[in-house]
């Protein structure tokens, strides 16, 4: 842990709930400390939404058509404003020192459009990945449809790849090629695949770490990225393969943002290293042949899932991510039973270069394999949501 930013920790209060436990955290400023203080502090409250280890990714959504945020994890949502659980399909116990999540990656979408939000599924990599269909208040399980009979790579996207409003998934398949897919016109049909690798390409394996999705070349186009290169769309991007373009981008990793870091006009890429240590930007060269490689922070295990988002009054970019706590279980990994942080590196840009502050928003509690950033409470400023072995938190950003 550097001493650039720590958070002071508060005394956590029970109340009670469903689940078997809900806590309602206080709320504290970040203490500054060092050279490196920035005047945009930003604040959270934590709340402890389930304390059982309910699923390795997290969704938000107005399930219920209130007019508020609710969260969903795997097999369950949580109403708001009071996190009351709802079984979306029958809650399993799975021990986190042995076993996994059934949802290792998941999303909300309207996808039969009846103007209920639906539940996009996938569990261990390289199995099935479904939809759910809300149930649209009546309490009863909510139905289960194909999407594709495999899902590869532990990074999967839910994504506007093609610039058109509309998203479509990004993965793997059958250990053998990479694709996108969309709704059939038939909403309960399987989905339509779009090649883009070649057979066994980079990112299609089963276990292949890193994915992104955005415009490396500048051809106003989305590319998608793996940390081995990334993929160039033809004119018709439904007519595969895309042309890969070899090129390092870094170790496996989560997600791969990309953004233009040090403001040059040209896009670089992030990525944190999913099962090792490391976070890092991957800055363009100038003739865009190849990226310099910036270590940002090495101390933290297993940052297995990664959001860039704006924080705080000023909408400055952070890279949001921090340790997935037992991601194969006690002492099977570097750093498996550190703590599990929950940190944030907000970008400051001066004449020297590019710096990344960094904040600890939370000692325990982490992230999983997939996490959000959103604006639960309306107040025009982004929450971060996150479910994994240790349970499911919202931590909630409180106007300075």
């Amino acid at each position: 842990m550097t001493n650039l930013q720590v958070s002071r920790r508060s005394l956590l209060r029970h109340v009670g709930c469903a689940t078997g436990a809900l806590l309602v955290g206080s709320i504290w400023p970040e203490r500054l400390f060092g050279e490196n203080v920035t005047d945009d502090a930003v604040r959270f409250r934590k709340t402890v939404i389930d304390k059982r280890f309910v699923a390795e990714s997290v969704a938000v959504a107005d399930v219920n058509r209130d007019g508020k945020f609710d969260i969903v994890a795997g097999n369950v949502w949580y109403e708001a404003p009071n996190w009351i659980p709802h079984e979306i399909a029958p809650f399993q116990f799975v021990d986190p020192a042995s076993g996994y999540s059934n949802c290792f990656n998941s999303w909300m979408s309207d996808l039969d459009h009846d103007g209920w939000e639906d539940q996009i599924v996938i569990g261990m990599p390289g199995e099935k990945t479904i939809w759910r269909q809300n149930s649209r208040g009546s309490g009863a399980p909510w139905k289960e449809f194909p999407i594709w009979h495999s899902a590869c790579n532990e990074s999967p996207l839910f994504v506007d790849l093609l610039g058109n409003g509309k998203r479509v998934l990004v993965m793997g398949y059958d250990d053998d090629r990479l694709a996108w897919f969309e709704p059939s016109k038939d909403p309960f049909a399987e989905w339509q695949c779009h090649i883009v690798s070649k057979p066994k390409g980079a990112g299609s394996q089963r276990y292949s770490h890193g994915l992104g999705v955005g415009d490396v070349n500048g051809d106003g186009r989305n590319e998608i990225l793996t940390n081995e290169g990334y993929y160039v769309a033809p004119p018709d991007p439904r007519s595969g393969p895309w042309t890969f373009v070899k090129t390092d981008l870094g170790a496996p990793c989560a997600q791969m943002p990309v953004f233009d870091v040090n403001h040059d006009g040209r896009p670089d890429v992030i990525s944190s290293s999913a099962h090792e240590r490391g976070i890092w930007w991957h800055e363009q060269q100038v003739d865009r042949q190849g990226f310099n490689h910036h270590l940002i922070d090495d101390s933290i295990s297993q940052t297995h899932s990664l959001v860039l988002a704006k924080m705080g009054r000023s909408k400055t970019p952070n890279i949001i991510t921090g340790k997935r706590f037992w991601a194969h279980g006690p002492n099977k990994d570097s750093g498996a039973n550190d703590p599990a942080l929950l940190v944030r590196f907000e970008l400051k840009r001066t004449r020297a270069g590019v710096e990344w502050i960094r904040h600890v928003i939370d000692e325990d509690s982490g992230v999983g394999t997939m996490f959000v950033t959103h604006d639960l409470m309306r107040h025009g400023l982004l929450d971060i949501v996150v479910s994994n072995k240790k349970g499911v938190f919202l931590f909630e950003q409180v106007p300075m």
